[in-house]
C-alpha cells in the first residue's frame, strides 16, 4: 500500500477525532389523578369493541412503508471523461466588485472504487494567468453524500470539504469557510447536465443563505477522443518528483498490530493489489489499494499525495471506502532517498503524533511503516508495515 491512517476494526477504518454524541432523556414521574382514572375506565366500557374494530379495519387497509433512501453512489458517472471547459472567476468576491476574468483549458475525470469516488484534473488558462487544480469527490456510503476536496496546483494543499448530494439531476454542496476575515457559506451547485455538456457555479453567502453571490461558473463540453488531456509543463526542482517510484502496478504485504498503544502484540495480516497513478505531471499522485485478511476483512482505500512548490514538502491524504472521508494529512519530504512524514491525531480520547517512513524506494520492493508515540516524539511504536513488490 499506501499510507495508512486511522485505527481498524473489522477492516475498516475508526477515525479517532470523531465526536461522539450522546442524548441523555429524563423520566417524569407522573401522580395518579383519580378523576382520570374514573373517565378513562368509562370510555373502556362503552366503546370497547367499537373502537378495536375501528383500528382493525384501518390497519387492514393501510400497510405502512418505511421510505427507500437513495443509494447516489454513481451520480458522478456521467462526468468520467475529457471535456473543453470555459469558466468565469469574480476577481474579489463579497465586494461589490464586477470584475470577472475568463479561462479556457480542459478537464480529465477518471474513475475511483467503481464510481463511488472520482478524481477531476482541471488546467486551464486567462488574463490571470494559468490555473491548475484538482478535485477528489468521496461518497459516503452510510451518510449516502459526497464530499468534494479541492486542491490548488499552487499549494498542493486540500481545501474544505464541500459535502452534499444530487436531487433530480442537480447537485448542491455546502460548507463554511473564511473570505477576507470572516466567515462566509460557501455553495457549489452543479446542473444542466447532458451526455455531453455541465454547468458549475461556486457561490458565497455573508448573511447565513439569504443570499448568495456566484463567483465561479464553468461550462464543460465533452471531447470524444480524449484528445484535450494536458500536456507536460516544464520541470519544477526540489522534490516534486520524489513519489515516482510509486508509479505503477504492485503487490502488497502488510501487517498491522490489533491495538495500538495498549501493549498489544497481537498482528494480523493482509495480502492485495495496488495501483498509483500520476496527476500533474507527477507533482501529485492518487494511489488506490485493496488487501484482504482472513482475520481482519477487507480493506479498500485510496492516497492522495500532493506537493507543495512552496514549501517543497509533501501532503499525504488518507481516505477509507467505508465512510468516503479524507483524514488530515501527515506532512513531510524526503532526504537521501528516505521520506519522514508526520501528523497530529487523537486515539482513545488522546492526542498523540503519527510518523509514515518511506525506504528502499530505489528498489522493485519499497518498504513503509506507521508509528504512533504518545510522549510528544520521544518514542514511537510501529503499528503498520507495508512491503510492494512491482508488477512488471
Amino acid at each position: 500500500m499506501a499510507d495508512a491512517r486511522g485505527v481498524w476494526k473489522d477492516g475498516e477504518a475508526i477515525a479517532q477525532s470523531s465526536i461522539d454524541r450522546r442524548f441523555k432523556g429524563g423520566v417524569m414521574n407522573v401522580k395518579p389523578i383519580r378523576i382520570c382514572v374514573m373517565v378513562c375506565s368509562l370510555a373502556v366500557v362503552w366503546h370497547p369493541l367499537q373502537g378495536l374494530a375501528q383500528q382493525n379495519s384501518d390497519a387492514s387497509k393501510t400497510v405502512q412503508h418505511a421510505p427507500v433512501e437513495r443509494d447516489g453512489q454513481h451520480d458522478f458517472d456521467f462526468e468520467i471523461g475529457t471535456w473543453k471547459t470555459h469558466l468565469r472567476r469574480l476577481l474579489h468576491p463579497l465586494t461589490g466588485s464586477t470584475t470577472w476574468v475568463e479561462y479556457d483549458g480542459t478537464s480529465v475525470v477518471r474513475k475511483i472504487w467503481d464510481g463511488r469516488a472520482n478524481l477531476v484534473e482541471l488546467e486551464a488558462d486567462g488574463p490571470e494567468g494559468h490555473f491548475e487544480g484538482l478535485n477528489l469527490r468521496l461518497y459516503n456510503p452510510q451518510s449516502r453524500q459526497w464530499s468534494l476536496n479541492f486542491a490548488n496546483g499552487n499549494d498542493g494543499t486540500l481545501s474544505q470539504p464541500t459535502i452534499g448530494e444530487f436531487k433530480d439531476g442537480r447537485g448542491e454542496f455546502f460548507d463554511q469557510e473564511t473570505v477576507h476575515g470572516r466567515a462566509v457559506l460557501v455553495r457549489f451547485v452543479i446542473a444542466d447536465i447532458t451526455a455531453n455538456s455541465c454547468r458549475f457555479e461556486q457561490a458565497f453567502s455573508a448573511d447565513g443563505g439569504k443570499t448568495w453571490e456566484v463567483n465561479w461558473m464553468a461550462t464543460d463540453t465533452r471531447v470524444e477522443d480524449g484528445s484535450g488531456k494536458s500536456q507536460p509543463t516544464s520541470a519544477e526542482p526540489d522534490g516534486q518528483h520524489d513519489f515516482d517510484f510509486e508509479f505503477g502496478s504492485w503487490k502488497i504485504h502488510l501487517k498491522r498490530l490489533l491495538h495500538p498503544l495498549t501493549g498489544s502484540t497481537t498482528w494480523v495480516e493482509f495480502d492485495g493489489t495496488s495501483l498509483t497513478q500520476k496527476v500533474w505531471n507527477g507533482r501529485a499522485e492518487l494511489e488506490e489499494f485493496e488487501t484482504d485478511s482472513p482475520a481482519a476483512g477487507h480493506i479498500e482505500g485510496l492516497t492522495l499525495r500532493l506537493y507543495n512548490p512552496q514549501s517543497h514538502q509533501w501532503s499525504l491524504y488518507w481516505a477509507n471506502s467505508k465512510d468516503g472521508t479524507i483524514v488530515p494529512p501527515q506532512i513531510g519530504q524526503y532526504k537521501n532517498g528516505h521520506g519522514e512524514f508526520y501528523g497530529q491525531d487523537t486515539l482513545n480520547g488522546k492526542a498523540i503524533f503519527i510518523r509514515f517512513v518511506w525506504s528502499n524506494t530505489t528498489t522493485n520492493t519499497p518498504h513503509f511503516e506507521q508509528s504512533f508515540s504518545e510522549d510528544r516524539g520521544r518514542t514511537w511504536e510501529v503499528n503498520w508495515i507495508t512491503d510492494q513488490t512491482r508488477v512488471q
